[in-house]
């Protein structure tokens, strides 16, 4: 049954009676909405009285509808049952009405933003130091107990962040090389200095693309899940249950993801390196007709092993920023499911700026090493 409404005189009400019927819920009132709402803005204009005692049914739809019709009050007039007055005074009781007007801007909201961020990243500041003085309180306490190392988490994070990366950083690093040394053929070739080529995939990939495209896909892939990981814990109140416990939750949790981390990042480094080489060596042969036994004997003439050495410890330190970043994040997240989203998301974005800028402190630090003239 649809909803409607009647208006009818009423001299003893000193006006105009507006009465009610059918059923004013989402089901009755979603046949003839617009035609109803006009109908219900003339009654609010007209009707001195009200009369809701047809009603077949009322839901909170219905009620609202009714209550901002009334100007958010109840009229003078009118006439229902208990279980209809019931929606009303609930509504009254929490003091249902209109909304406010949106207050205007103040000048000084950019300035007021500006500062929102700026505390938000000291606190942030302030809590990763936190977090690497109380990894530096874990190790020292690891060199008075070598019996509490964590050494089954920190093997198997090796090895989950290490080893079964393997296979898709090479996969990256052979197509890389094989595009580097393609691209680089395509110029070289017209000033006919071919040879060339082993000077700027050598230093190219051992000194730089290696060790930043291995932290961008560790942190891609490793340090979500570890940020997620912890993330979860946090969800499920695993981590507050190993405090209860008295077990640290750095040592247990944060510290073998950073020492597994710092330690497989310079060998994945090594490893993406040598399998880029090895596409661009290829793609050389095929582009340049250059003999690979040429440029494995030119290689180590022209690239001095001290790149090699860069491009390890920018492994170790990228290996280190990723973990630390994911877990700090990762310990930043708040019992919901948005908030482990949002967090996850942060800690790749964070980690891989964080590397980039990293990378170029070292690239201008190190400018004169390496690098025969």
């Amino acid at each position: 049954m649809s909803a409607r409404i009647e208006m009818l005189d009423a001299p003893e009400a000193g006006g105009r009676l507006a009465r009610l019927g059918g059923a004013w819920t989402l089901a009755g009132l979603s046949g003839a909405m617009p035609a109803l709402l006009a109908d219900l803005r003339r009654a609010s204009a007209e009707a001195t009285a009200w009369n809701l005692d047809g009603l077949a049914a009322l839901d909170s739809v219905g009620a609202v509808l009714l209550w901002r019709a009334w100007g958010y009050r109840l009229p003078a007039s009118v006439s229902m049952d208990a279980g209809t007055r019931q929606w009303f005074d609930r509504m009254q009781h929490y003091g249902v009405g209109p909304r406010e007007p949106l207050v205007a801007q103040s000048p000084l909201a950019p300035v007021m933003r500006l500062g929102a961020r700026a505390l938000s990243f000291a606190r942030q500041l302030g809590d990763v130091v936190w977090l690497l003085g109380r990894l530096s309180l874990d190790l020292l306490h690891l060199l008075r107990h070598p019996g509490d190392m964590p050494l089954r988490e920190t093997s198997a994070t090796l090895f989950k962040a290490g080893v079964q990366a393997m296979p898709v950083t090479a996969l990256v690093g052979f197509l890389i090389g094989v595009v580097l040394s393609y691209l680089s053929a395509l110029q070289l070739s017209n000033f006919g200095a071919d040879q060339y080529i082993v000077n700027i995939l050598g230093i190219g990939i051992v000194r730089e693309l290696g060790p930043i495209l291995v932290a961008v896909l560790v942190a891609g892939r490793s340090g979500s899940a570890m940020t997620a990981q912890l993330g979860v814990m946090r969800v499920t109140e695993e981590i507050d249950a190993l405090s209860a416990m008295g077990i640290s939750r750095t040592l247990r949790l944060v510290l073998p993801k950073v020492l597994a981390l710092t330690l497989a990042m310079p060998l994945l480094v090594v490893w993406t390196s040598s399998v880029a080489l090895a596409g661009g060596m290829l793609a050389a042969q095929v582009q340049l007709d250059l003999d690979i036994g040429y440029f494995v004997a030119t290689l180590p003439r022209v690239v001095p092993v001290v790149n090699l050495y860069i491009g390890a410890a920018k492994g170790a330190l990228f290996g280190l920023i990723v973990a630390l970043t994911a877990c700090h994040f990762g310990l930043q997240v708040r019992p919901n499911t948005e908030s482990l989203a949002a967090n996850t998301t942060t800690s790749v974005v964070a980690s891989i700026t964080l590397v980039i800028v990293a990378d170029a402190l070292i690239a201008i630090a190190t400018r004169g090493v390496g690098i025969l003239r």
